[in-house]
């Protein structure tokens, strides 16, 4: 599922200890937190780039069979879905990308935002966190307030093994004067535990959730996680409007189909939107 798509209609336990935030993000620590993973995973930590997304985007990783993880202490032009602006700050914030290839002929991968923030909330929800829901398609809320964001995008085919670059931000702690455009409504770890998880273990109980999910998405497809994303999905039987393209439609949210598209009940009777270049809201 790529978010550069376009606005298309159809009808019809990991045992994280609690611990501070502030301790440098570090690769071999990050390895060992993985345990037996850890094999399977190569990290690279940067202090600053402009986005992990661009970085495994522009310098693609050899295909040696490990999923490739670059994750930094701060990025400068970080970037989420519809060409906004994701902010970070140095131990506020956990900004990472990870590359995950699909088997070779395999289609176009549909639903991997969704899967991907259904990794976020199990690893987080091991953590206590109470009250986490899904938004369609790419955001983690607490309370209908947004922690996390998700930015998936699609290499380009040339006869290579289809790949996804994953990218992931999670709020761990806002500064104070913290400004965050088009985003009102937003929460970060620090609200809802009483001490922030160390960021090594963090992301590493969040790959881990990745790694499991990832294999169940490869061999069964979004169908076999659709019911655990319908749980939390945070509009479930709701009045919602959805925006792009110069278009707005409005009804009620009866969830997800098998691809990851967004079902509404309307007046002229069930729409399927595929994901893209819109907006989701609770209609007003």
């Amino acid at each position: 599922m790529s978010d550069n798509a376009g606005f298309h209609v159809s009808h019809g336990k990991t045992g994280l200890s609690s611990s501070t935030s502030d301790a440098p993000l570090n690769a071999a620590a990050i390895l060992q937190q993985l345990g037996d993973l850890a094999g399977t995973v190569d990290v690279q930590v940067l202090e600053e780039c402009a986005s992990t997304n661009s970085v495994l985007m522009d310098t693609t990783p050899a295909d040696d069979g490990r999923i490739h993880v670059v994750v930094a202490e701060r990025q400068t032009a970080g970037r989420g879905r519809r060409g906004r602006q994701w902010q970070s700050w140095p131990g506020g914030s956990l900004t990472f990308s990870t590359l995950w290839r699909f088997a070779p002929g395999a289609p176009v991968p549909a639903g991997l935002s969704l899967v991907a923030g259904l990794a976020v909330v199990r690893a987080l929800e091991k953590l206590g966190v109470q009250g986490l829901q899904l938004k369609w398609p790419n955001d983690v809320l607490v309370h209908g307030h947004k922690l996390a964001g998700i930015l998936v995008e699609l290499l380009p085919g040339r006869g290579r093994t289809p790949a996804a670059v994953v990218g992931i931000g999670i709020n761990l702690h806002l500064p104070a004067d913290a400004r965050i455009p088009d985003q009102p409504a937003v929460t970060d770890l620090g609200q809802h535990l009483e001490t922030l998880p160390e960021r090594n273990r963090l992301l590493a109980a969040v790959l881990a959730e990745l790694h499991a999910l990832f294999d169940t998405y490869a061999a069964a497809g979004f169908p076999a996680l659709r019911g655990a994303w319908q749980q939390r999905n945070a509009f479930a039987d709701l009045p919602v409007r959805v925006s792009g393209d110069g278009r707005e439609l409005a009804g009620i949210c009866i969830g997800v189909d098998d691809d990851g598209a967004l079902l509404l009940r309307t007046d002229e009777g069930p729409i399927r939107i595929l994901t893209g270049d819109v907006s989701l809201r609770a209609a007003q």
